[in-house]
């Protein structure tokens, strides 16, 4: 990636009409007609894109998420408009916001948000996302009307978990991490367009929130005993459609590592799963050294699948983003190692870097193959 361009183009050029951006920079036509980030070929001669974003007000950077540092943006002559030019590689979408003046904002010339202060760039050659609609940081996403108050003495503490029946309802499918799939994704929204579509079967959708992700994502029994024991039980109790005893637990990052770890530690709990992600470097203490990636490959996870004496009964999909360099050895080697124990394996990659927004189309695709 480079940094944005600096100054104006030769001849005192408006440098934003490469972008189709037209007009005098700063004025309010200049602002009622923009709409960015816009990309355009990188123009070295490499892959890749340049993509322009555009703020108006004050002195500003973009945040993406883990994709790259963030980018200051630079001011254009005296006026309102700050603006960085970002290359980008081919196939990329990912989520970030402007931060200005100590305070996050979701990009007003983006109508693709995610939440109130987050948006969602893609370069052109980024596969296309079917059944997740486009809403704006405004807009406020449904959730679904039935909840349980599931108070659990196993992980401590009351928590919400709601509830959907998707299409009427059918296989349980458990989303960790349900609060993002709540308030940040319209998961909700997409599943019922691709049960409609008829790309995957009707289901019920479980939305668990973590409280302490570090301590019930890591690979310990407590979550799992939980899930077993108290919420499903209560699911089955709810008078909302639901079939617990067929079950796809989708996660990712830490997620997909606590996905994994209940196919191998309670198999007849969970023999489904889509992990996106997953933090499979993690080992007991990883998290507080100074490079969590930079231990055993495969983590605590390769360790357990080397002995595992057989998975001939799990299902299992697995995808990382194309630009989670660091991620991909340890990926790669659990995926090849729950293979050999006998599990059938999907294995795919994203347009994305560690982000949630890359992950929105395996999450549908992964859970439809658990099912199959």
């Amino acid at each position: 990636m480079t940094g944005p361009a600096s100054g104006r183009a030769a001849g005192g050029k408006n440098p934003f009409v490469r972008f189709a951006t037209h007009g005098e920079p700063g004025t309010d036509a200049f602002w009622a007609a923009a709409r960015t980030p816009a990309s355009i070929p990188a123009d070295d001669g490499g892959a890749g894109w340049s993509t322009l974003f555009l703020w108006r007000g004050s002195a500003a950077v973009i945040d993406f998420e883990s994709w790259s540092e963030p980018v200051p943006l630079l001011r254009w002559e005296d006026t309102d408009c700050w603006y960085a030019e970002v290359r980008m590689p081919a196939r990329l979408r990912v989520t970030y916001r402007f931060v200005a003046d100590g305070a996050a904002y979701a990009d007003p010339f983006n109508p693709v948000g995610a939440g109130g202060d987050r948006s969602i760039a893609a370069t052109p050659d980024a596969p296309a996302q079917p059944h997740w609609p486009v809403l704006g940081a405004e807009d406020v996403l449904p959730v679904p009307a039935a909840r349980l108050r599931w108070n659990s003495e196993r992980l401590g503490g009351r928590r919400t978990v709601r509830i959907h029946p998707a299409g009427g309802g059918g296989p349980v499918v458990l989303l960790l991490d349900g609060d993002d799939w709540l308030y940040l994704h319209p998961a909700m929204t997409a599943f019922d367009s691709a049960v409609a579509s008829g790309e995957m079967p009707p289901v019920t959708l479980v939305f668990l929130p973590a409280k302490d992700r570090a301590a019930e994502f890591g690979c310990r029994p407590e979550l799992w005993e939980a899930v077993r024991d108290e919420l499903l039980p209560l699911v089955a109790e709810s008078g909302v459609p639901a079939d617990p005893d067929r079950l796809v637990v989708a996660g990712q990052s830490l997620g997909g590592l606590s996905a994994l770890y209940a196919a191998l530690e309670f198999p007849d709990l969970v023999s489904r799963i889509a992990c996106q992600s997953a933090s499979l470097w993690w080992t007991p203490g990883a998290m507080e050294s100074a490079d969590p990636l930079g231990g055993p490959v495969g983590g605590a996870v390769a360790a357990r699948l080397r002995e595992h004496p057989g998975l001939s009964g799990l299902r299992a999909a697995f995808d990382v983003g194309e630009h989670e360099t660091r991620m991909l050895p340890h990926c790669e080697l659990a995926e090849t190692l729950a293979e050999r124990a006998g599990a059938t394996v999907r294995v795919s990659r994203s347009a994305s870097d560690h982000d949630r927004a890359g992950w929105r189309h395996a999450l549908l695709r992964d859970v439809a193959w658990a099912l199959a």
